[in-house]
């Protein structure tokens, strides 16, 4: 396997093993650089300045909405909001169309395996507006069929959101099916990508999705900068989710209109650095391919479960399938708590999570109250994933237990 850890300045010569991917992956030196370049070489509002300066980070800023738009094949720049993370992008929708659009008697679709990010601003929507909120379940695997789906949507279904990749289970949902079924029922729907943008293509336009969010710190971009897709349509009818500087034309001491899209949306000095950087980030996936990506992550994900699986005691949450990760590998061991897991594996230098992963409501579900998680990006390599097993071997050992 060709070595991408040279091109990532954290794990480049170092000793630790990092597979917390799922939460957040390292940096390559391209992106870093591009930030970098543009604070020293561009750094003024954008939007904002008829100077030389400031036309160059306004050009740098709509480039990187661009890339954006070309990498999930949205129809226009202007279908593309830049947002801090996917929790924002998800709240933009719930505030702005959710409660603009809900009444009582309306329903809000969700799954039982949502992020948090993706359930607490559907409990608020549905608080707010007297809408009810309903949870679609999956089989114990992860499996949620077209069956079930087509039992969950009915005629008061207005919003359905669903992730496109589990963050605990790591199981690629069928969004198509929910797309199709609540569209005939005249509802819309949102795919949180955060967990699939960095290792699939996604592309909005030919899933037909209504919302679409993901963050850029899960892929190889900074923290602080995340991206919300929505049909230019309904964007057109929103209300701004947040109010002030530059989303703005006109103001008065009375009232005030919009910005054209997608400033409308964009209250603020904007992180122009962020999305100059996730631009960067775009093109160092496109660099490696994601035939590469999704190859390289469903190797190292089938060495670390089939190994696994022969290690006593330990029991991977959902299917034990390799191919239905994703490079997600939730799991327990008997006896010992997620978190000594982590402890015990931390010392030997390799960093994974332990916890609810913020999805508390799945945990219940499957009947546990947390796990620990090893997750997979395409520089991660076989070494990293036999040091992974050789740690985890030990673990009941170290505990006490006598196998």
């Amino acid at each position: 396997m060709p070595d991408y850890k040279k091109d990532f300045p954290l794990l480049a010569g170092s000793d630790v093993i990092y597979l917390d991917n799922a939460a957040t992956t390292q940096r390559p030196a391209q992106v870093l650089e591009a930030e970098r370049r543009f604070y020293e070489t561009k750094n003024a509002n954008p939007l904002r300045g008829l100077y030389d300066l400031a036309v160059e980070a306004t050009e740098e800023y709509e480039s990187a909405r661009k890339t954006v738009r070309d990498f999930i094949g949205a129809k226009s720049e202007q279908e593309i909001i830049f947002t801090r993370n996917a929790t924002e992008s998800i709240n933009l929708v719930a505030y702005s169309y959710a409660l603009s659009t809900l009444k009582p008697g309306d329903e809000i679709l969700i799954t039982i395996m949502e992020h948090h990010s993706n359930i607490l601003p559907w409990q608020m929507a549905a608080r707010q507006t007297g809408a009810t909120l309903r949870f679609l379940e999956c089989e114990r695997d992860g499996t949620i069929t077209e069956e079930m789906i087509a039992a969950a949507v009915n005629a008061h279904t207005k919003i359905a959101a669903m992730a496109h990749i589990s963050n605990v289970l790591g199981r690629r949902n069928p969004v198509e099916a929910l797309i199709r079924r609540v569209h005939a029922v005249g509802g819309v729907v949102l795919i949180d990508a955060a967990q699939s943008a960095p290792h699939t293509p996604v592309n909005a336009a030919e899933l037909d999705a209504d919302f679409l969010a993901f963050s850029g710190h899960k892929m190889y971009a900074p923290m602080g900068i995340g991206v919300l897709y929505a049909k230019r349509e309904l964007l057109e009818k929103m209300p701004p989710f947040l109010t002030g500087g530059e989303m703005i034309e006109y103001v008065t001491r009375e009232s005030a209109t919009w910005a054209e899209l997608p400033h409308k949306f964009e209250a603020g000095t904007v992180n122009a650095g962020g999305a100059v950087a996730l631009k960067a980030a775009i093109e160092y996936i496109r660099s490696i391919g994601f035939d590469t990506i999704e190859a390289r992550e469903r190797e190292l994900t089938r060495l670390a479960m089939e190994e696994m699986a022969k290690v006593p005691h330990v029991q991977i949450m959902g299917s034990q399938e390799p191919e239905e990760h994703c490079g997600i590998i939730s799991f327990t061991i008997d006896g010992v708590h997620p978190h000594d897991i982590a402890t015990i594996l931390s010392e030997d230098k390799v960093a994974i999570r332990a916890g609810h992963h913020c999805a508390q409501p799945l945990l219940k579900y499957l009947g546990v109250m947390s796990t620990a998680r090893a997750s997979i990006a395409f520089y991660n390599s076989e070494e990293d994933i036999l040091r992974f097993l050789g740690s985890l071997k030990k673990i009941r050992k170290l505990m006490g237990y006598e196998d």
